[in-house]
């Protein structure tokens, strides 16, 4: 599926009020290399979906806001938040660098925590991870410093985490279980961080495991 191109007058009507941030990649039909970027694109719109609008704009077509915002090359991709432009980066980029440019501009669950920031809290000492695998698979891998509290019993054991050195950031393979967790216990005034994209993602960013 091609990514929507957009005129000037749905950029101001579609771009502009959006709630969610918007990735717009200004190109032209005779550019290679947004073309090489259109699959990449349309990889993040997909996995991104509900996060991130992607759209383009065609500086032939559409020349006063390419303008305005001093396009000197194409492709270039510019995120747009609250209205107006937050970053760019010109050339074409993969899947992984279109990510990096958008990451920090995404909306973000109650108390998710990104494994780059939960690795520096953690040299730091302001948080304990609290890995809520099963105990077989806790012990064999586990992120540095880890207690272990199984997903099933952490409602009947919330004083443990209360009890702990520093604030607790609760982990699980993909981030998932703890997502959703983490949003009960603070539907009942119990507060917690957990750890966006448990343990695949810290592993994907490279970071320290113990075993």
């Amino acid at each position: 599926m091609a990514i929507r191109e957009v005129s000037e007058r749905e950029f101001i009507e579609t771009v502009l009020p959006s709630e969610l941030p918007v990735l717009v990649e200004f190109g032209a039909t005779w550019c290679g290399p947004c073309k090489t970027m259109a699959p990449e694109l349309t990889a993040l719109e997909k996995e991104l979906e509900g996060k991130l609008l992607v759209v383009t704009i065609d500086i032939d077509k559409s020349k006063v806001i390419p303008r305005e915002l001093g396009i000197q090359s194409v492709p270039t991709c510019v995120v747009f938040q609250g209205g107006r432009p937050v970053t760019a980066k010109p050339g074409a980029m993969k899947l992984v660098q279109l990510r990096e440019l958008v990451d920090p501009f995404l909306p973000r669950a109650a108390g998710a925590i990104k494994p780059e920031e939960a690795a520096q809290l953690i040299t730091q000492h302001r948080i304990v991870f609290v890995d809520t695998r099963e105990p077989a698979v806790f012990s064999r891998v586990r992120l540095p410093g880890a207690v272990n509290l199984p997903l099933t019993e952490i409602e009947s054991r919330l004083a443990e985490l209360h009890m702990l050195a520093a604030a607790p950031v609760l982990y699980c393979r993909s981030g998932a279980d703890t997502k959703e967790l983490a949003a009960k216990l603070t539907e009942q005034g119990i507060p917690v961080s957990f750890l966006e994209g448990g343990v695949l993602a810290w592993e994907s960013a490279g970071l320290p495991i113990e075993r």
